[in-house]
């Protein structure tokens, strides 16, 4: 027989249906705030997402099919921005200089699609040529307008800026093996497979990327934030990074850039643009007395052939722009007529290798019209620096010089190539839209959301 005494000491552990609810009701919220955690740190810092998709971006090149991870890299962005921008109760509405002229020519580009066959290549295309540039414009003005967010997108520069430094200098070494990631030096991905191409596979996209970094770096080493052996360390690896493309347009531009730079009014950039000029001149003597024939840099200069080719796309181009010059041909039928007009050279796709005369062929007038007005748009941009950020810090007035050698580089270099390359678009308009910004905020209020963006 069970001893009475026990009894009380069981009853008080049962629980009364009150409990039981209230229980239930703890368990409920912890679940239901455990789950909100991910999308309460995409609120909390959309500018990690923001350069996490840019990183997604760099490792995506056209040639490779990564399950679509930037696509949806770049729908996570545009979520957690989107419930942003309504809990900080920001408006969304396009603004800024370049939107309007852009819109349209993604417009454009938009209604040409739509006439054609669907074909996802095409698509893909016009998403890392307009729609995505296009979106990070638009979110970069919105959540990196305040000091801190505006030092995470330059320390990501000089990371990037470092990697594909450190990337090309190895590949110069034929030192495939400590490549990464491995499709880099896979010859049967991309073009310019004995180049340092990077994760582009594309040479000329690979060295206009390093061109247009480290002269944001150069920036950084004005404001003395780049110093000591991380600034050594650029000053001698951008220069045979650069060199390692073995591209000349690459290298033309490199050298324009310094060259304007070493006018500037700003003591150490002047003094750092000839040490880089030193430097680059050192790189290329070195290479020169010491290449392989693998390795050839000389060959570079002497090789006839690619520029043979371009000219004779570049003549049919021309003619075609001129038979259709308004609206032009559309992306579908300016491959099929370009491939009809080209008959010494064999080749599976034609590209016209120039963003311009791409742009007058497929929009006409009226495309190279609205491209003019965008890029007049983005140099005018470099007004707004410094306008309400602190001295000293990036984006500030002195960088309205840095911003327009910036932006020419970027120009130059589609004068070489169809400008397809997300990462690259990306990085132009990102900087664009942080220029942009309306009410960027010189001073951070630490307990709001805003200042954790």
């Amino acid at each position: 027989m069970q001893d009475s005494s026990c009894r009380p000491e069981r009853e008080r552990h049962i629980e009364s249906p009150q409990q039981i609810s209230y229980s239930a009701t703890q368990a409920a919220q912890w679940t239901f705030v455990t789950a909100l955690r991910p999308l309460h740190a995409l609120l909390a810092a959309p500018s990690f997402v923001y350069l996490a998709a840019l990183t997604i971006m760099l490792f995506r090149p056209p040639d490779l099919q990564f399950y679509h991870l930037d696509r949806i890299a770049f729908l996570v962005l545009i979520l957690a921005v989107t419930l942003y921008l309504l809990v900080s109760q920001q408006q969304l509405y396009f603004i800024g200089r370049v939107t309007w002229p852009m819109l349209g020519l993604s417009l454009l580009a938009f209604f040409s699609l739509l006439n054609e066959p669907y074909e996802p290549q095409d698509w893909s295309t016009f998403a890392a040529k307009w729609v995505v540039p296009f979106a990070l414009y638009q979110i970069s003005m919105r959540i990196f307008d305040h000091p801190a967010a505006l030092r995470r997108f330059e320390t990501f520069s000089l990371v990037v800026l470092a990697y594909l430094c450190v990337i090309a200098i190895l590949f110069l070494l034929d030192a495939r093996a400590l490549i990464f990631p491995g499709y880099i030096v896979d010859q049967n991905l991309g073009i310019h497979a004995d180049r340092a191409r990077g994760p582009f596979l594309q040479a000329v996209a690979n060295g206009m990327t390093i061109n247009m970094l480290a002269v944001i770096a150069l920036d950084a080493f004005r404001r003395r934030r780049l110093h000591g052996a991380l600034a050594m360390f650029f000053f001698f690896a951008v220069p045979i990074a650069v060199l390692a493309t073995k591209t000349r347009a690459v290298w033309l531009g490199f050298a324009g850039s310094l060259v304007l730079l070493a006018f500037s009014s700003n003591k150490r950039v002047r003094y750092a643009c000839l040490g880089l000029i030193a430097a680059a001149a050192l790189a290329f003597g070195t290479a020169i007395a010491f290449e392989s024939p693998s390795n050839s840099i000389a060959e570079r200069f002497e090789e006839q052939s690619p520029v043979e080719f371009r000219m004779a796309m570049y003549r049919a181009g021309w003619e075609m722009f001129l038979e259709k010059p308004l609206f032009g041909w559309g992306m579908r039928d300016m491959q099929a007529e370009l491939a009809s007009r080209i008959d010494d050279f064999h080749q599976e796709e034609f590209y016209l290798h120039n963003t311009y005369l791409e742009t007058l062929v497929q929009h006409g007038l009226l495309g190279i019209g609205l491209y003019a007005w965008i890029v007049i748009d983005l140099l005018r941009l470099g007004q707004h620096a410094g306008k309400t950020t602190l001295h000293g810090q990036f984006l500030d007035r002195p960088f309205q010089s840095i911003w327009s050698v910036f932006v020419l580089v970027y120009l130059l270099n589609a004068s070489f190539v169809v400008m397809n390359y997300q990462f690259v678009n990306g990085l132009l308009f990102t900087v664009a839209g942080m220029l942009a910004a309306p009410n960027r905020r010189a001073h951070v209020r630490p307990m709001s959301v805003q200042s954790t963006s």
